[in-house]
């Protein structure tokens, strides 16, 4: 085991697979990276999991009673008071510890804003994740967080995902791709038009518009969007690697090995989940559909993150941008 890190607050209830997930989770978490989980749940539950997988005391559990559904958006999710997404985000604002969720991606940003808080001038946090490119990574935000901006809060967005990119992955000084339809100015729908009147006042270094293919080809270190089309072309992409390596493999005109590599920068347990930023506190929101090895190493990186690190590298790749 690595050698002991801070704690990070789990909700043991949330993505499709409950416990059957996230105790495994916890448990690789702390075995091979020495990061300390909190599970919050099930008490019940929990205890039988990890009997199950032969733990006793190498985690700490702490009992709420609701679980949250996956398909709840976030308008209902304060109410309940005693779910464990309610329960697992009060513990992290009073002990200062990150927070991760597989839950519901709406029901998580709603529980985290109501508990931890919004940094002072944030309208609406979003979620960022980094996608490898041959150059470093991209900065996808807002990759589900709010699916109906205001152009307000895309060029907020802008100025989230470049701190992102400058004070967690090191990039020295960002640019910022607003997508749309087209790299010509005055393209795209009225959000992303009106948005683009606004992101060149914003302290930051705006690219202008960015097309989809822009994004894996590391045209800017930061790809502003909406939170539906960030989610769409996150699992967009994430489908593409996975039926490509299919084909390849399925004709024989790759080496396995290769596409195995490939698949594996663009997998959950590879990035494990989004940073929601603008929050006073650090949270991860997970893949709904996380397996254990995604649940570990989204611990691992609310571990780096709250510690104001770039996540820990994976098979030697750190996900940082260009420098340029």
């Amino acid at each position: 085991m690595a050698g002991r890190r801070a704690r990070v607050v789990l909700d043991a209830m949330g993505g499709d697979h409950g416990p059957d997930a996230t105790v495994p989770g916890a448990l690789a978490a702390y075995r091979e990276h020495g990061v300390p989980v909190v599970l919050v749940g099930r008490a019940a539950e929990i205890r039988r999991s990890l009997r199950r997988f032969g733990a006793a005391d190498e985690v700490e559990v702490r009992h709420a009673d609701e679980v949250v559904p996956m398909a709840e958006r976030g308008g209902h999710t304060a109410s309940r008071r005693r779910s464990s997404l309610m329960v697992g985000c009060e513990l992290a604002r009073r002990e200062g510890l990150a927070f991760v969720s597989a839950g519901s991606s709406g029901a998580v940003v709603a529980a985290a804003v109501r508990t931890l808080g919004r940094r002072e001038g944030v309208r609406r946090p979003a979620l960022a994740v980094a996608i490898p490119t041959t150059s470093g990574s991209t900065v996808l935000v807002d990759a589900g967080g709010t699916a109906d901006p205001t152009a307000e809060m895309l060029a907020q967005f802008a100025t989230l995902g470049a701190a992102y990119a400058r004070d967690v992955l090191g990039v020295r000084d960002p640019a910022v791709g607003l997508l749309s339809i087209g790299s010509e100015p005055g393209k795209g729908n009225r959000l992303v038009r009106d948005a683009a009147r606004l992101l060149p006042d914003m302290p930051i270094r705006f690219h202008g518009n960015v097309e989809g293919h822009d994004v894996l080809a590391g045209t800017v270190d930061v790809v502003v969007t909406d939170g539906f089309t960030g989610n769409v072309v996150l699992k967009n992409i994430e489908g593409c690697v996975r039926t490509v390596r299919a084909l390849a493999l399925r004709t024989g005109t790759s080496d396995p090995g290769v596409l195995e590599k490939v698949a594996r920068l663009y997998a959950a347990e590879t990035h494990g989940g989004a940073a929601l930023l603008g929050l006073t506190g650090t949270v991860v929101v997970a893949h709904g559909a996380s397996d254990a090895a995604a649940i570990a190493r989204a611990c691992v990186v609310a571990c780096d993150l709250a510690a104001g690190e770039a996540p820990t590298p994976v098979d030697g790749r750190r996900a940082t941008g260009s420098t340029t």
